[in-house]
């Protein structure tokens, strides 16, 4: 048997949060690029229907890979607590589960494109212009589905053992790949938006050789496990449902997303370039925050592991604070500076003015989200999932119902719903967790 008798209970402290965030919050701010690069090199085209297609193929993405961006949380939420234990074969049982799943889901991801774009495409309702190139975008870089995938279990994997210098490194290199491919096919090769499409998906497969590189280093081997242990009823079990709860959380939360830019769409090309140009606003403050949840993450799973309490509570309070800190920083960054954002973005003066009246919904995402996104953390440490789903659906049910009250207002209404789903998703998470965490600690001192 392989138990847990190096647990270690994780230091707690506002050194170690900024130490796990710090890194992270740089990685996640170069997360967007992925998007963003592709954005800018096409935006420097002037050509306002190509820079809506690649902001629409940027959402359908996020949508059709971050339903499985479980496979990450997940991933790091159990190696988290394995961490803790002490256990290091169960971190490698994780990661050969969780590389399985990714492989899988991958294979039928491709398969399944047709079906897949023809839907996208037919939710986005975008002009005729902008759905020939998201064609040409689409059906290129879903050929990079399992390796995007793996990417998510690399970096997972890395996370929930505190190794969030490691995390930064892979997603550094993923962008860089990303920014000269990117910019060297459309720019020098002249390959438009096909030449974006190729780019990215070329970056994400050199991150996924990159990322198992770096997981030998670490002295994990998936390959080592035997199969039996791998397909453990209930371990597999456990794993389907993590990994469904959190599904259905970022469907919900991609949905929220798809149906902010849809309706942009609707409502012409200039108004969906805008909001593509203050929506990686968004994303980036997003990122920002990210990199506190992370360390929420990895602590309170690591605390849950080792058993410890106090230190769980202490990582919850000192996450909160740090994220509602820089929240409040990246907002005031984004109310000051917004505007030389928007014109480095985009060189349509159209779209730079439409923008602009806009601004202020864009930066204030990162301070009405900084509570959701500190919780998300802490309870995909904690895998408290079922909890975190069925909050989510209540908050995308809340969004939906005011864009439906409020249709009159347009594009207004699209930014205020947005920023209540954000604070709704907070409010309900500080609400529920303290039952969540009694509970939790009651069932570890039971099986002590």
């Amino acid at each position: 048997m392989h138990g847990s008798l190096n647990a270690q209970r994780p230091e707690v402290s506002h050194r170690r949060i900024l130490a796990l965030a710090l890194p992270m919050t740089l990685s996640h701010v170069t997360t967007p690029l992925l998007g963003f690069v592709d954005a800018t090199v096409i935006g420097r085209l002037g050509e306002a229907q190509l820079l809506g297609a690649v902001a629409l193929g940027a959402v359908i993405f996020d949508f059709v890979f971050w339903s499985f961006g479980s496979l990450r949380m997940a991933t790091a939420g159990l190696t988290a607590q394995a961490t803790g234990a002490g256990n290091k074969h169960e971190i490698d049982l994780t990661l050969a589960r969780a590389f399985l799943v990714a492989g899988i889901t991958g294979f039928l991801l491709i398969l399944l494109q047709w079906p897949i774009g023809a839907l996208s495409f037919y939710a986005a309702g975008a002009s005729e212009a902008v759905t020939g190139a998201l064609s040409t975008y689409f059906f290129i870089r879903i050929w990079a589905a399992p390796f995007t995938l793996a990417n998510y279990v690399v970096l997972g994997s890395t996370l929930g053992r505190g190794r969030t210098d490691l995390g930064l490194l892979l997603q550094v290199a993923i962008n860089l790949a990303n920014i000269l491919l990117t910019a060297g096919l459309v720019l020098i090769f002249k390959l438009g938006i096909a030449g974006a499409a190729i780019g990215t998906a070329m970056a994400e497969v050199l991150g996924a050789g990159l990322g198992i590189l770096v997981l030998r280093r670490l002295g994990s081997n998936p390959l080592a496990v035997t199969w039996t242990e791998v397909l453990n009823r209930t371990a597999i079990l456990q794993t389907l449902a993590m990994n469904r709860d959190i599904m259905i959380r970022n469907v919900a939360l991609i949905l929220a997303f798809s149906i902010f830019s849809a309706l942009g769409a609707r409502s012409g090309d200039v108004t969906l370039a805008a909001n593509a140009v203050l929506y990686n606003m968004f994303l980036i403050g997003g990122y920002f925050l990210d990199g506190f949840a992370t360390a929420a993450e990895t602590l309170c799973g690591q605390s849950i592991g080792a058993h410890d309490e106090r230190g769980f509570r202490r990582a919850i309070h000192l996450s909160l604070g740090w994220s509602l800190g820089f929240g409040l920083a990246v907002s005031a960054i984004f109310l000051t500076g917004g505007g030389v954002f928007v014109d480095f973005v985009s060189t349509n003066p159209d779209v730079r003015v439409y923008a602009r009246e806009y601004l202020i919904f864009a930066a204030l995402t990162p301070f009405f989200g900084a509570v959701a996104f500190a919780f998300d953390g802490i309870y995909t440490g904690a895998t408290w999932t079922k909890a975190m789903r069925d909050l989510m659906v209540i908050a995308f049910a809340i969004y939906a119902a005011i864009l439906m009250a409020a249709g009159t207002l347009g594009n207004t209404a699209l930014w205020i719903a947005l920023l209540i789903f954000l604070s709704t998703r907070g409010i309900g998470q500080a609400v529920l967790y303290p039952r969540l965490a009694k509970k939790t600690f009651a069932s570890l001192t039971r099986g002590v």
